[in-house]
């Protein structure tokens, strides 16, 4: 598929992408996932995100759902995940676009942010308070990791319009982020990989 792809079409390609190079399933086994809980689905989206074909379909949705929520100052989020995300998403905004892209580490280190002015812990472009923000992760449980990242940003003074996820498992997670009063948008959900 060229530059031209529409939204339906990476979303259906994505989906097939996820299942031949992320999705793990046992009738057997249990997996523990980074919340703790223990799942029969396991995914690794870091293929995922670092394959063309993929990085351009979630390109074409990441891009989709930023127009729609309008006026957008950064996205980012929590190493790792968000990291290879971040790159897409700003460079699919294109040459001119004015969106800018941050990380938040799980643990701060002391020499990030000097130049940006964000505090430690916070890299990239600089964040200021009254920037809308759009957290972005790969793969959402609970949502607990995060809303930590939208903790960090709200306590900047940022204004979080939304989280875009690769893929939301069903746990749980679109429950935490309405609670919290922060839209969860999921590109995939774990009955679109089921089928």
């Amino acid at each position: 598929m060229g530059e031209s792809t529409d939204v339906k079409d990476a979303k259906d390609a994505l989906i097939g992408k996820i299942r031949e190079l992320a999705w793990l399933r046992s009738d057997h086994e249990e997996f523990t996932l980074a919340s703790g809980r223990k799942s029969r689905h396991f995914f690794d989206m870091k293929p995922v995100m670092m394959d063309p074909e993929c990085a351009h379909y979630l390109g074409v949705l990441i891009h989709d759902e930023l127009v729609r929520m309008g006026n957008i100052d950064s996205v980012g989020g929590l190493e790792l995940g968000a990291v290879p995300l971040t790159g897409i998403a700003i460079a699919k905004a294109g040459v001119g676009s004015t969106l800018r892209g941050f990380i938040i580490r799980k643990e701060p280190k002391g020499r990030g942010g000097r130049k940006t002015g964000n505090p430690p812990g916070i890299e990239g472009a600089t964040l200021t308070s009254g920037d809308r923000c759009v957290i972005l992760e790969d793969v959402t449980t609970t949502g607990g990791s995060a809303l930590k990242a939208v903790e960090r940003l709200i306590e900047m003074g940022c204004d979080v319009v939304a989280c875009i996820t690769i893929l939301d498992r069903q746990e749980g997670g679109m429950e935490a982020f309405a609670e919290a009063e922060i839209p969860l948008h999921p590109l995939t959900t774990l009955s679109d990989i089921e089928g």
